[in-house]
């Protein structure tokens, strides 16, 4: 079995679209870790796909603020800005579907979450080392996948001490280690570089490797202007940041 395992989506069709063409011969099921909406200019489309082809889908701190969950004075000011294009443009239907999403959820051996495990409704980051280590205590599981940050890296911990690599990550799954994988963001990368960025879990392999795909973000950056949302959530798109 072999999953394509997404987050921070962001309203950014176009990535999402590569993103699956590109999954599509990879990968038997699609997981998504939360933050479908916010930023861009498609959150209804968006929506409607990752419904569609999600076998697992976590909530967001994006689905608590346009569902009202998240005070928006957590937000800076375009995020917050985005969380209000975008409770307008969702239905009734999208908002209830998108509030009912649980915080967590396991799958086999991995639990899915989209910020910290340890604290998933504070929506902490795991970035640095010390981060990754304190949340293995809140899981069970071997795996523990996340988002949130818009970052790859991986954290690892077994008898032979802890581990944390940040950026690209290519990992053989070594037995008696447990590992904390951020899979990178999908429409909104924060790491230098401008492709979309989502992981591939083959559990026969063992194996967990990210992938980048280039998609139009001119295009994705154009339909941000043209909607009227802030300049700079397109603006960053070209450069991954």
């Amino acid at each position: 079995m072999r999953y394509a395992v997404l987050s921070d989506i962001h309203g950014n069709i176009e990535a999402l679209q590569a993103v699956l063409a590109d999954a599509a011969e990879r990968a038997d099921a699609v997981l998504c870790l939360g933050d479908v909406v916010g930023y861009g200019a498609d959150p209804v489309a968006c929506v409607e796909l990752v419904a569609a082809r999600a076998q697992a889908l976590t909530a967001g701190n994006h689905e608590h603020g346009v569902t009202g969950q998240l005070d928006l004075e957590w937000f800076n000011p375009y995020a917050r800005a985005a969380c209000e294009w975008t409770r307008e443009r969702l239905d009734d239907d999208h908002r209830d579907y998108l509030a009912g999403l649980p915080l967590v959820t396991a799958l086999g051996d991995a639990t899915l979450v989209h910020a910290s495990p340890a604290h998933p409704e504070e929506w902490d980051y795991l970035i640095l080392p010390e981060d990754g280590y304190a949340a293995f205590a809140a899981f069970s599981t071997r795996l523990c996948f996340v988002g949130h940050s818009h970052v790859p890296g991986v954290w690892s911990l077994g008898s032979s001490g802890p581990d944390h690599t940040r950026g690209a990550v290519d990992l053989a799954l070594v037995d008696g280690r447990r590992y904390i994988v951020n899979v990178g963001s999908v429409g909104q990368p924060r790491d230098r570089d401008p492709r979309a960025a989502y992981a591939l879990w083959d559990l026969d392999r063992a194996r967990v490797a990210i992938r980048r795909v280039a998609y139009d973000h001119a295009q994705a950056r154009r339909k941000i202007v043209a909607a009227g949302l802030p300049r700079i959530l397109g603006d960053r798109l070209a450069v991954g940041s």
